[in-house]
């Protein structure tokens, strides 16, 4: 019981504090409380990094979807790096979805944000399959000549599908996750926006993709 108390007031702390700082609380929080660390891990989800893939050049975004081991696959050429035998592989089936629904993010990517870094990771599950959207845009550079804009846009999209054998119909989950923080300078004063972190499920039924 307490430690639940513990755990709750450690996550009513992360939502308050700056989101820009998210791996810096945490690391401070599970040093106050190392017996909460894998709940803590498991519960706040953290700013999403940046590899890039050393065979196309392109970057890519690490999350624990596309992780096994200490190695990340990349949705590009499909590979581990660092190099991993036996690492978890989506379907051929499965991975033609993967290359296809990550180029329509790339394009949604371009017209909605402009620019940044999406990766999209399926993974294949009992009665059919989830996957992961993943969209990163940050910016720290002037928009005009009279404001000055910081921040940073991270968001996670995890859907699961259930296919029912009964019928066509597939069962939707989504969860979505937003971190967002924002740093405007005009004029002659300075706003610090901190919006952190905004979560949000849904259920839908719909027909099969395949």
């Amino acid at each position: 019981m307490a430690s639940d108390l513990r755990l709750d007031a450690c996550l009513d702390l992360m939502r308050r504090l700056p989101p820009q700082g998210c791996e810096k609380h945490l690391s401070d929080l599970v040093a106050l409380a190392p017996e909460l660390c894998d709940s803590l891990l498991q519960a706040v989800d953290q700013p999403l990094k940046v590899a890039k893939d050393k065979t196309t050049g392109r970057e890519y975004l690490l999350c624990d979807y596309n992780r096994d081991s200490d190695s990340y696959r990349s949705p590009w050429t499909n590979t581990y790096d660092p190099p991993l035998e036996d690492g978890i592989m989506p379907s051929d089936k499965l991975r033609k979805l993967e290359i296809e629904v990550n180029a329509a993010f790339e394009a949604y990517r371009d017209m909605y944000f402009e620019g940044g870094v999406s990766s999209v990771y399926f993974w294949d599950i009992d009665n059919g399959f989830a996957g992961v959207v993943l969209l990163k845009k940050e910016t720290d550079g002037a928009i005009n000549a009279k404001e000055d804009v910081k921040g940073c846009w991270d968001s996670i999209h995890v859907v699961e599908c259930n296919e029912r054998k009964s019928s066509k119909h597939v069962k939707y989950k989504l969860t979505s996750t937003v971190m967002l923080w924002l740093q405007t300078q005009k004029c002659s004063y300075y706003r610090d926006y901190e919006f952190g972190w905004v979560f949000d499920t849904s259920n839908r039924t719909g027909f099969s993709y395949w």
